[in-house]
């Protein structure tokens, strides 16, 4: 994404331009020419969701279980999106299945939604969930449109897939940047995350962000050695400055040791700990190293985690300062048009989960228009590769990649908000 010059609450990545440019990611894109050049209008009503009057839309998420506020709120600010709007015509229909964040569970409703019909899978919750959902979608040339993930393996990634958000290795650079600023050293800098592929992207963001340090040689040495470790493997714990806790659990202990003893051995203090979990173990790793066993510990923590049920999280333990939190759409309070139009649509519902999610339906709305009044998954890509989106002042680049936002805001909790700082308030915490 080309940067914009505009007010730094709106759209600033803080100088986070670590995503590696894959031009090929939407160039690949374009090789899917002729998915559906020769098929009939009527084959199309029937098995693409679209039809005279409507288009169906899919998704599928976690709307009940320990991560169903991820998927609630992902899935009313899409709602809200495309409520009342038609585009050449059609009103749009959207589908939603859950998968509790359960990849045996996404496999299962993904087959579901493609078997009833439905042009595009939009909004989709979770790392290891895509990691299973889109080979099926490539497999069946299904655009994955705007996942709630930031994880590499969509950057370009298999299949047609048109990202809004930043990536996992942006958001994590930002706070580790300003941590080396503030004198950090890399032996320093340290991660508790969930074992699986979206704790993985984590790790892979603190490798990438590390890889020019001087002084990281070794603990990028012990980072690679945990991500080779195949599927979700305990073993992967007391190897390196990373615990790990397995997803849907509050099993936090293990990985809080694992930093211990990586401190013990190496003589060097976690004085960053950057966190990539869903939001109850997070909660309750924190609560477990700053309550009960006093750790000076800065900690971090990705957009995916959920501001607002983190800090409802945070509010049971009684924990209100200096957890620093990265988002990837504009503050609440921006001025943008399309912030001010969520917020009268969404209400007491809007937060920067359902805020991203009505910026990913308007985005899909505005790709879906710019592809014609006679729609294909084909055309729908296309209306998408190598152009820019104006959504109502919220700018997107699709011109280099396949990703339209390189976007980071930094916030800090205080209290019980996340309240908009800018980089050099992350590198007082370190220095107090």
């Amino acid at each position: 994404m080309t940067s914009q010059a505009c007010d730094p609450r709106d759209s600033r990545c803080h100088g986070t331009k670590c995503r590696r440019r894959t031009p090929r990611g939407l160039l690949g894109l374009a090789l899917m020419a002729g998915w559906l050049g020769a098929t009939a209008p009527d084959v199309l009503a029937q098995n693409y969701g679209v039809s005279k009057t409507a288009i169906r839309i899919g998704g599928v998420m976690a709307l009940e279980g320990p991560a169903s506020g991820l998927g609630q709120d992902m899935k009313a600010g899409i709602d809200a999106a495309i409520e009342g709007v038609a585009i050449q015509g059609r009103n749009i229909e959207f589908v939603v299945l859950n998968d509790s964040y359960n990849p045996p569970s996404t496999v299962e409703a993904t087959r579901k939604l493609l078997a009833e019909g439905v042009f595009a899978m939009v909004g989709n919750v979770g790392t290891p969930t895509a990691s299973v959902a889109l080979p099926i979608l490539a497999e069946q040339q299904v655009p994955a449109v705007g996942f709630y993930t930031g994880a590499g393996l969509l950057r370009p990634g298999v299949g047609a897939i048109i990202n809004y958000r930043a990536s996992y290795a942006q958001e994590i650079a930002a706070v580790i940047d300003a941590a080396l600023r503030a004198g950090v050293k890399p032996n320093q800098i340290c991660a508790f995350v969930q074992n699986d592929s979206y704790g993985m992207a984590g790790v892979t963001g603190i490798v990438t962000t590390l890889g020019k340090q001087p002084g990281a040689t070794e603990t990028i040495a012990k980072l690679e050695q945990i991500l080779a470790i195949p599927d979700e493997s305990p073993e992967r714990n007391d190897i390196g400055p990373v615990g790990l806790y397995s997803r849907n659990t509050v099993l936090v202990r293990n990985g809080y040791n694992s930093l211990k003893n990586w401190e013990k051995k190496t003589g060097n203090p976690c004085r960053l700990v950057v966190t990539v979990g869903a939001y109850e173990p997070i909660a309750h790793f924190v609560a477990y190293a700053r309550k009960l066993k006093r750790e000076p510990w800065v900690i971090s923590a990705v957009s995916f985690t959920g501001a607002e049920s983190l800090k409802d999280e945070f509010h049971k333990f009684d924990i209100q300062e200096n957890i620093v939190m990265t988002q990837v759409v504009p503050a609440l309070d921006s001025s943008l048009p399309i912030v001010k139009n969520a917020r009268k649509a969404l209400g007491d519902r809007l937060g920067y989960i359902s805020l991203e999610g009505y910026i990913v339906g308007k985005m899909f709305l505005a790709i879906l228009d710019a592809a014609g009044n006679t729609p294909t998954r084909e055309r729908f890509i296309e209306a998408a590769h190598g152009q820019k989106f104006d959504l109502d002042g919220l700018k997107l680049d699709f011109t280099n990649d396949n990703q339209g936002s390189d976007f980071v805001l930094l916030t800090l909790l205080q209290g019980d908000n996340f309240a908009v700082i800018e980089s050099s308030d992350v590198e007082k915490l370190f220095i107090q």
